[in-house]
């Protein structure tokens, strides 16, 4: 994780961490893209709800799982939300556009869970949200940034009074 900025925070609700994902919505940009790791059940899937909604997307963002990606265009930019758990060669991402989404001249953003299974195939420039939950239900969200994109993305996210998040060294 060298060359790039880390940030953490840790929720202690379902509803904290939707909050926690609201305050990067305001900085997200067309072309940007948000990896988003963790065990199953982790809160990836909540942490993208919480971006929805502070984008104004009124449908009920749900796992991808099944449909692989899900796309949503009524928010102020569109959101698609990939899910590779499913995929298990790297010619499948060519069938859903994976590639067209993340290169980072798209119309939207792209959040990607279990993108770490084609490492191959990661974008160059992207963030990444790295979820681990404890048994009481407490999630550390560490953020860490890959490349000037999402450095960038990063540090105004960071500097946000709201979100809360503190510099650390892994």
């Amino acid at each position: 994780m060298a060359n790039g900025l880390t940030y953490q925070r840790t929720t202690t609700t379902p509803e904290a961490t939707k909050q926690l994902a609201a305050t990067l919505a305001p900085y997200l940009h067309a072309g940007d893209t948000i990896v988003l790791t963790g065990d199953l059940g982790a809160g990836k899937t909540q942490f993208v709800q919480g971006v929805a909604a502070a984008l104004g997307v009124r449908a009920a963002v749900t796992s991808p799982t099944f449909n692989i990606l899900l796309e949503y265009h009524d928010g102020r930019l569109p959101l698609y939300h990939y899910d590779l758990y499913r995929l298990d060669e790297r010619w499948q991402l060519e069938d859903i556009d994976y590639y067209s989404a993340i290169d980072g001249d798209g119309d939207g953003a792209a959040f990607v869970e279990w993108a770490e299974k084609f490492p191959e195939d990661m974008p160059y420039d992207y963030l990444e949200i790295a979820i681990t939950a404890d048994g009481d239900g407490a999630r550390r969200i560490v953020a860490h940034s890959f490349g000037s994109r999402s450095r960038q993305l990063l540090c105004v996210w960071a500097n946000d009074s709201k979100s809360r998040l503190g510099k650390c060294q892994l």
